[in-house]
C-alpha cells in the first residue's frame, strides 16, 4: 500500500473535510491536501492532522483540476517511486477497503489505467437535491468512458497524457478519461462502494446552479473534443438545446395557429420524457418515489439550466473572458 499516493481538495469543507482525511490517513502513506481559499480553517485543520497542505495561489483563478494537477506535482516529489494515486474530493469519506480493491485491479490488468466505484450520498433524507444526488452516480458496472471526482488513477498514464486540463471549471475528469482512452488505456468501474459524499444541497437554488455548471461542462467538452470519432458530449448538449429550446420555442410561435394544441404536445412530450426516465431509474433499483423526482428534474427541469450553461460557455469564448467557478455549496464568511 506503499505505492498509493492521495491527493484531497477541498474549499471550506469544515468537518467533511476532517471526515475526509481520517479516512486515507495510514501510516507509511503519502496524503497531500490540496486548499483553494477556504476560509473555515480546513488548512489548519488538514496540518493538525499531518497531512501534506498546499495553499494555491489566490491569484490565480481556481479550479479542481487545477487543484489536483497541483497534488499530484507535490505527491511525486515526497515520492517519485508511487504507482498509483486516489484523487478524492473533500467532501467525501472513502470507505474501508476501498484502496486495496482499486489497487488490485490496477494490478491485474495492465491496460486499465483509472479504477472506480460507487460513490453514494451519505445523507439522502436530506433533501431531494441530495437524493437526486445518489441516482447520479449509480453507474454501470464495467469498462466505462468515464469516472468521478474520486478515482484511482496509474501515475505513469496521468503524466502521459499531461494530468487534468486546469483551464476547465467542470467536466475535467471525463474530459481526461477522453484523452486516457485515446492513448490506449481503459476506465473501469467496480462493483464496490467507493466513496460517501456530503452533497449538502437543500435549496432549489444551489440545484440549478449545479446544472447550470454542468451544462458548461457539456459545452467545453463538445467544443474541445466534440469532433473526435466518439463526439464527446455532442449527444447531451444537443439534448438541452433540443428539449430547453428548439422545443419550446416551436410551441410558442405555432400557439396561436394550432389554437394551443401545440402547448398539449409540448406537455405530452415532456410526460413521455419524464416516464423514459423513470423507468430507467426504477430499473436501476431505485424507490418509485425517487424515480419519479429523478424523472421531473433530470429528465425535464435539468435542461434548462443547462442550456443556460452552455450559453454561458459560448458567450464568454466569443468574448475571451476569464471563465470562473460556478459555485452552488454555501460559503461561509471569514471569521
Amino acid at each position: 500500500m506503499k505505492s498509493i499516493g492521495v491527493v484531497v481538495i477541498g474549499r471550506n469543507e469544515g468537518n467533511r473535510l476532517k471526515a475526509c482525511l481520517l479516512s486515507v490517513i495510514a501510516e507509511g502513506r503519502t496524503v497531500v491536501y490540496v486548499d483553494s481559499g477556504s476560509t473555515d480553517g480546513s488548512v489548519e485543520l488538514a496540518r493538525s492532522l499531518g497531512v501534506h497542505v498546499i495553499e494555491l495561489d489566490l491569484s490565480i483563478p481556481f479550479t479542481a483540476a487545477r487543484a489536483r494537477n497541483t497534488g499530484f506535482e507535490h505527491l511525486l516529489q515526497i515520492q517519485p517511486e508511487l504507482e498509483f494515486v486516489q484523487f478524492v474530493d473533500g467532501d467525501c469519506r472513502v470507505v474501508e477497503g476501498w484502496l486495496e480493491a482499486a489497487v488490485h485491479e490496477l494490478m491485474t490488468q495492465p491496460d486499465v489505467v483509472v479504477v472506480c466505484g460507487r460513490r453514494r450520498e451519505e445523507f439522502p433524507e436530506n433533501s431531494i437535491y441530495n437524493r437526486l444526488c445518489d441516482v447520479e452516480w449509480n453507474t454501470p458496472v464495467g469498462e466505462a468512458k468515464a469516472c468521478g471526482g474520486d478515482s484511482m488513477m496509474r501515475v505513469s498514464s496521468f503524466k502521459k497524457v499531461g494530468g487534468f486540463n486546469p483551464t476547465l471549471i467542470a467536466g475535467e475528469e471525463p474530459e481526461l478519461c477522453v484523452r486516457l482512452r485515446q492513448a490506449g488505456g481503459k476506465i473501469l468501474r467496480i462493483d464496490a462502494q467507493m466513496t460517501l459524499h456530503d452533497a449538502q444541497i437543500t435549496r432549489f437554488g444551489q440545484w440549478w446552479k449545479r446544472e447550470i455548471r454542468n451544462g458548461h461542462a457539456y459545452a467545453e467538452g463538445a467544443w474541445l473534443h466534440g469532433r473526435s470519432p466518439e463526439r464527446h458530449w455532442v449527444k447531451e448538449s444537443l439534448r438541452s438545446w433540443f428539449w430547453g429550446f428548439l422545443l419550446p420555442l416551436l410551441t410558442v410561435a405555432t400557439l396561436l395557429p394550432t389554437r394551443g394544441i401545440s402547448l398539449f404536445l409540448l406537455l405530452i412530450a415532456y410526460t413521455f420524457l419524464v416516464y423514459r426516465v423513470y423507468r430507467m431509474t426504477r430499473f436501476k433499483g431505485f424507490q418509485k418515489k425517487d424515480a419519479i423526482f429523478y424523472g421531473l428534474f433530470c429528465g425535464v427541469l435539468e435542461k434548462y439550466p443547462k442550456l443556460l450553461g452552455q450559453i454561458q460557455f459560448h458567450i464568454n469564448r466569443l468574448l475571451k473572458r476569464q471563465r470562473t467557478l460556478v459555485e452552488y455549496k454555501t460559503i461561509p464568511s471569514a471569521s
